[in-house]
């Protein structure tokens, strides 16, 4: 088996999309173009330039077609961002944002808030647009940030081929809002790979377009839903089992557990991301090695639904390591045709289950060689218990990958350990995106993440 440890050993700490100055320039390098592009950040409803924390300067109103623009200065306090005053302006009822751009490819990040006092809940204010052909149809700011006051950043990768990049907004019910527009550069070598940066870090872009679409031009795997006997929790218990395109009998298989968060189940991993279809793809297009994908119910209880207060089932989440190893896998193993070695084992996870991977993983590196940890809780040990021998650690990983969006309140969790693990010189993937603690990052990192699996 072909390992990224000769990769990885060159300082892997995968790279932030974001660029942290508005001084960046970069080239739209896949068009031909060679010119250079510097970021635009257009603050909605501003009518005077705003510096952000990390230095960028966001121009004020411009773009729009149609509306009008408030101010709200007197809100309490937004979360979810270092940047409060972003989302302390406004332009709503528009009918369409447009800029030139030179032909290229762009990563544009548009930020909602909820600040309207007569919005009091899911459906208050639902409105559709698209980006450059994009459709974002019945978007709820409400029902995408879990409340009000609360920021949320909506991140889409688009191609400009006629010198402009175009937003149109389409009424429903109340108007559409929005409080700010960042446009990126994404170089050519970016779109659909790693990109080695000169100081060493590794940097994704965005998943290309249709990465989550069904295909009807490829064959498709299927989701089976199965029961099996768990000694540890004393029931029968469920797990969500994909397989391959073409799945048979007369070959094996690696495995991949993958983990849902405090408020999932064995269902979330398929409702938030449908790894099925992304997994579908990847393999049609000889990007991923043909995997079983494993998604079973990490709260180990007898009652193992997500309902009530999910928080007190938190020391269930513990209980799990040995469901997960005593229960689930020899399960896996006697009913599927499977490589049954550690270096065809995977374990990742999201949010709970990134912390248990990170927890379960890198504490049994006699089962996973492949280990990943997206927008990992505070259920994450201390990055020295999770490592305490960085150089045993460094022969027996074949794959570790920490990831989250540097909007995530949860984001120091994982950089903690993407620090420790570079102070040890641990050859790890460090991929840091500029979303929040959301779907759309888990979706994206497990898109990156398989396609390094059992290479």
């Amino acid at each position: 088996m072909k390992s990224l440890k000769g990769l990885l050993t060159v300082a892997m700490f995968s790279g932030i999309l974001c660029f942290v100055s508005a001084a960046v320039h970069a080239e739209a390098e896949d068009s031909g173009s060679g010119q250079e592009f510097e970021p635009i950040r257009i603050n909605a409803g501003a009518y005077q330039s705003f510096t952000d924390s990390n230095g960028n300067v966001w121009a004020p109103d411009s773009g729009f077609r149609g509306g009008a623009v408030i101010e709200r200065f007197l809100l309490p306090s937004i979360s979810g961002t270092e940047d409060e005053t972003l989302y302390h302006t406004e332009r709503y009822s528009m009918d369409s944002f447009s800029v030139e751009l030179p032909d290229g490819h762009y990563v544009v990040n548009l930020h909602f808030a909820e600040t309207f006092e007569g919005i009091y809940g899911p459906g208050g204010r639902v409105f559709s647009f698209s980006v450059q052909g994009q459709e974002f149809e019945d978007f709820d700011i409400w029902e995408k940030t879990g409340g009000y006051e609360r920021a949320h950043i909506e991140t889409v990768a688009v191609e400009v081929t006629d010198g402009q990049l175009r937003i149109d907004f389409t009424h429903q019910i109340e108007n559409p809002a929005i409080n700010a527009i960042e446009i990126l550069p994404q170089a050519a070598d970016q779109v659909n790979s790693a990109r080695a940066a000169p100081d060493g870090v590794f940097a994704f872009g965005e998943p290309p377009e249709g990465f989550r679409s069904e295909r009807d031009d490829i064959e498709r795997g299927r989701n089976e839903m199965i029961e099996y006997e768990s000694s540890t929790v004393g029931t029968t218990r469920r797990m969500l089992v994909y397989t391959p395109p073409g799945y048979s009998t007369d070959r094996e298989y690696p495995v991949l557990y993958l983990l849902h968060g405090i408020g999932g189940d064995e269902t979330e991993w398929q409702r938030f991301a449908t790894p099925n279809v992304i997994l579908d793809n990847l393999i049609a297009g000889g990007k991923a090695e043909p995997m079983i994908v494993v998604m079973p119910n990490g709260r180990a209880q007898v009652n193992d639904r997500a309902e009530g207060n999910v928080f007190a089932a938190a020391p269930a989440f513990a209980v799990f390591e040995n469901d997960l190893l005593e229960d689930v896998i020899p399960a896996i193993e006697a009913r599927y045709s499977v490589v049954a070695d550690r270096e065809h084992r995977a374990l990742a996870g999201l949010s709970m289950g990134g912390g248990q991977s990170l927890n379960f993983g890198l504490g049994n590196l006699d089962t996973f060689s492949w280990v990943g940890g997206f927008s990992s809780a505070p259920n994450t040990r201390p990055a020295a218990e999770l490592v305490p021998d960085p150089e045993a650690a460094k022969g027996q990983l074949n794959l570790l990958y920490v990831s989250c969006g540097d909007q995530d309140s949860l984001f120091h969790i994982s950089q903690g350990v993407h620090d420790y693990l570079k102070e040890h010189q641990v050859p790890h993937i460090w991929n840091v995106s500029s979303h929040g603690h959301d779907p759309v990052d888990w979706a994206n990192n497990l898109y990156f993440f398989v396609q390094h699996l059992f290479q």
